[in-house]
């Protein structure tokens, strides 16, 4: 990874890692998921899969925690180019604490705007998504939207979202409505994003694509604690490690306006302590 691709990160709160995976792992890792998914529900659902279902992300709802008993899930998550580029952005290899994938079927509900960390409560430090696109994702079939530089706000309160185009309930406001930018991406491209970096998804509003995406959450290493739904976290060669457990509830920021604009201000609480969505 080059200087610009960190600089990148440390700017933006996010850099693409274009074509890390091939065409071949590509499809092989959809294959693998739809299949799981059409046999049925796993440890870690959240959901279980209703097929006669009217809502698309009940046919075909996300998966977490597949690592803890599918071993191509627990291989990508501690992919040696996965943490190639970590160590690039954060100086040594992190710790893994979650997989998850997303079918986002066609005429699904987005994801309203959210900081991982919020969820994850790692510290010190913060935890790092690697997004991976097993489809071609664009703003029709709901592809990921960022706020450039919002990594450097803190961890904001959260507010109702509106559950017709979200399929989570809360998220968090923005000083500027239109900040968020879309992150088009071609199959086998990750893109990798800070703890704190606001983000989320439009509907798929296609009516014959999928946007699947495989995700893994990690945590930096210096962290000593992580939210109790992610133990036990992994080190990079798959052996765990023991963590601490992050407590809910801490503070949050809100914005304020002032002469030079609006910002955010730990000036309030946390209540909603659900595990990441």
């Amino acid at each position: 990874m080059s200087v610009s691709f960190k600089d990148e990160f440390e700017v933006n709160g996010y850099a693409l890692a274009h074509g890390l995976f091939g065409a071949d792992e590509v499809e092989r890792l959809r294959e693998h998921y739809m299949a799981l998914r059409r046999r049925g529900s796993y440890p870690g659902d959240v959901v279980g899969v209703q097929a006669d279902s009217r809502d698309p992300l009940r046919r075909y709802p996300r998966m977490a925690q597949m690592h803890r008993w599918d071993d191509l899930s627990l291989q990508w998550l501690i992919d040696e180019r996965l943490d190639d580029v970590m160590i690039t952005l954060l100086g040594r290899s992190p710790y893994a604490v979650q997989t998850m994938i997303y079918f986002k079927p066609p005429g699904s509900r987005g994801q309203a705007l959210h900081q991982d960390n919020f969820y994850l409560k790692a510290e010190p430090g913060t935890c790092v998504a690697a997004w991976m696109a097993l489809d071609r994702v664009d703003r029709e079939n709901g592809c990921l939207e960022v706020v450039p530089g919002s990594h450097r706000w803190p961890i904001l309160c959260t507010e109702k979202a509106d559950t017709k185009v979200s399929f989570t309930d809360v998220t968090v406001p923005l000083p500027d409505p239109e900040a968020a930018v879309p992150v088009e991406m071609e199959p086998g491209d990750v893109l990798f994003f800070h703890g704190a970096l606001v983000h989320g998804s439009a509907p798929n509003v296609t009516t014959d694509r999928f946007r699947r995406a495989l995700i893994g959450h990690y945590i930096e290493g210096e962290a000593q604690q992580v939210a109790e739904y992610y133990h036990p976290a992994l080190r990079m060669d798959g052996s765990p490690l023991e963590l601490g457990v992050a407590e809910g509830g801490g503070a949050c920021g809100e914005w304020v306006s002032t002469e030079g604009g609006p910002i955010a201000v730990m000036t309030g609480r946390q209540t909603i302590t659900r595990k990441h969505e």
